[in-house]
């Protein structure tokens, strides 16, 4: 597990779209806008969370996305999967070459490290980090903070 780029655009967007939800989705430009992501990257990102049932794309002129369920059901290591799953290169872990130093000493000590990230990750959902930037100050451009699904 590496933090990308990618990796980063991809927290910040889901986080972007769970602070300033309104009753109207969250456009793919105002995220870009707020966060500083080129779009034409963005929406790739968008697409593959959007697959993943992470978020939900809304069509029309006042289209854009929601959450595709409720923020404390979505952790960070969703995002981390599917960014994973999206960049598709070679696990280094798993690569059979290396000494037998490597492969017996080294990669199990990564092995546990990435492990335990990802356990921990799994632990912080989108809620914790909407409570973190509201507890920071960031004001939202929602009225409605409210997490109600029917």
């Amino acid at each position: 597990m590496r933090l990308t780029k990618k990796l980063m655009f991809a927290i910040e967007a889901v986080l972007d779209i769970a602070y300033h939800a309104s009753d109207l989705p969250v456009q793919s430009k105002e995220i870009a806008d707020r966060q500083g992501i080129p779009r034409r990257y963005l929406e790739q990102v968008l697409q593959q969370l959007v697959h993943a049932e992470i978020l939900r794309g809304v069509r029309g002129p006042r289209g854009g996305y929601r959450l595709a369920k409720e923020r404390r059901r979505i952790s960070v290591a969703d995002i981390v999967a599917v960014v994973h799953d999206m960049e598709g290169g070679r696990d280094p872990l798993t690569d059979p070459a290396g000494s037998e130093l490597g492969h017996t000493v080294l990669r199990p000590i990564w092995q546990e490290i990435e492990d335990y990230a990802m356990e921990s990750l799994s632990k912080k959902t989108v809620e914790d980090l909407c409570v973190a930037a509201q507890r920071a100050g960031i004001e939202s451009q929602s009225q409605n903070q409210f997490d109600f699904m029917i």
